[in-house]
């Protein structure tokens, strides 16, 4: 601890630097010219040394008496309400200074931040837009959102999480277009949350879902500073944790999660064509598995003739029924996914690629898949990965096997009864108390209208 303690250091300083382990990261000293005497305490680990010494400490030495600087303290604008107790000691450790001046005291933010640097768009990559993407550092986020959503009816709510991690969480709305039953709705379960420690907004996002057993999300993580203030003009609000360079869109539905931005930049035709692409590939992927089971080992009178004979043809001396046959692709297709998010980049995509190509190759000439198999898991993983949001897209992977398993018991009236159970559980689901398949959402529009008039 640099300095001696003595009978000139303020009380609350002294009950600090006992409170604060001894290390060479507590900082508690005093600042003295002439008759001129200021204290300071602080985590050297958390600060900002040039800021500190720009912001402070050379100004005290420029400055002819404590009352000029008294003035030039109080007029910076990272100067913060001054805290007390346990509150007090969360801000030193985020980052803040601990100025006394005379029997008066001041918190000021100079803490130091290594990941302001602007990211590229990783998640949700577009070929037109925005390619930048939220950074790490909560001010800089907010910065980023301002530049782009220029409304003064913008508000932003600062709560902090309870636990060990103590992080800041912003909630941010547009006061004229923000649902305030919804507004509430999310203001209670943060402030309700009851975890250990939260790093990142994914963990915040699992907690917000309810249930850690419900099967569809109903918030979206996102990266895309566009996508926000989309969502922020639609009346949704947008949840940001420091630290972490995602931000939190609630509530949400079904639909959302089939929208990319890249629609926003495209002609009314092709943004059309992308989505009925889209919705064509949620289908194939959820339904193809459990079809092939169902017409392959229930009915195989519903195709064509020349398609049913080609089907039997192709699983000539497959030693398996067709569940199993599906099932064991299902999970090797999820473990090259799996392996291929799991690798170095450099070398994922090589690895994957020739595990795939020789996996197929291997099982077809050892009869144990036949060849259309090959050809349905294949559709299958490439219309996984036509859904935008990937939480959605891992929802729909563990439906699919749900359906097999149905249409594996009862053939096509399970495949029709379990698509029809899906469908029921989704429609009384809710995010936020919205309807999760309500076809379009932004608030409530006469809400909105009354509001915007008064």
């Amino acid at each position: 601890m640099d300095g001696m303690v003595n009978s000139n250091f303020p009380p609350l300083m002294i009950e600090l630097s006992e409170i604060f382990p001894p290390s060479n990261d507590v900082c508690f000293k005093p600042l003295q010219i002439e008759d001129n005497t200021v204290f300071i305490f602080y985590l050297k680990s958390a600060i900002d040394g040039a800021k500190l010494h720009d912001m402070l400490i050379k100004p005290f030495f420029e400055m002819k008496s404590n009352q000029s600087f008294t003035f030039y303290i109080e007029s910076l604008p990272n100067l913060t309400n001054m805290q007390y107790g346990e509150e007090l000691l969360i801000e030193i450790t985020k980052g803040y200074v601990l100025l006394a001046i005379n029997d008066a005291f001041y918190l000021i933010d100079i803490k130091l931040v290594n990941s302001m640097a602007l990211q590229q768009t990783i998640i949700e990559p577009t070929v037109y837009g925005p390619q930048t993407a939220l950074s790490e550092d909560i001010e800089k986020n907010l910065n980023i959102i301002r530049h782009r959503y220029h409304e003064p009816t913008l508000k932003f709510d600062t709560h902090a999480l309870k636990g060990k991690s103590h992080k800041s969480v912003i909630i941010m709305y547009d006061e004229k277009t923000v649902k305030q039953s919804v507004l509430q709705n999310i203001i209670e379960k943060i402030e309700n949350l009851d975890s250990p420690l939260i790093q990142s907004t994914g963990e915040l996002q699992l907690h917000l879902n309810g249930s850690k057993f419900s099967l569809f999300p109903i918030t979206i993580l996102t990266e895309r500073p566009d996508r926000i203030s989309y969502n922020l003009a639609a009346g949704k609000v947008i949840i940001m944790l420091n630290g972490s360079p995602q931000a939190i869109i609630a509530p949400v539905v079904f639909f959302d999660f089939m929208v990319s931005m890249e629609d926003n930049y495209h002609t009314f035709w092709i943004t059309t064509f992308t989505l009925i692409l889209r919705y064509i590939g949620l289908f194939i992927c959820f339904v193809l598995p459990a079809m092939y089971v169902a017409i392959t080992s229930f009915t195989p009178d519903i195709p064509r003739t020349e398609l049913a004979l080609t089907v039997a043809g192709s699983r000539v001396g497959v030693p398996y029924p067709s569940f199993i046959e599906v099932i064991f692709m299902l999970m090797f297709m999820e473990f090259l996914t799996e392996a291929s998010i799991r690798l170095p980049k450099a070398i994922s995509a090589t690895a994957t690629t020739v595990g795939g190509l020789i996996l197929g190759t291997a099982v077809t000439e050892a009869t144990l898949a036949s060849n259309i198999m090959i050809i349905i898991v294949s559709a299958v993983a490439i219309t996984s990965f036509v859904i935008p949001i990937s939480e959605m897209s891992f929802s729909i992977r563990i439906c699919r096997y749900l359906l097999v398993i149905y249409t594996t018991l009862f053939g096509m009236i399970g495949l029709i009864l379990g698509s029809l159970g899906l469908l029921m559980y989704l429609v009384n689901k809710r995010s936020f108390g919205v309807p999760y398949l309500k076809m379009y959402w932004q608030g409530d529009r006469k809400e909105i209208e009354v509001r915007s008039k008064g």
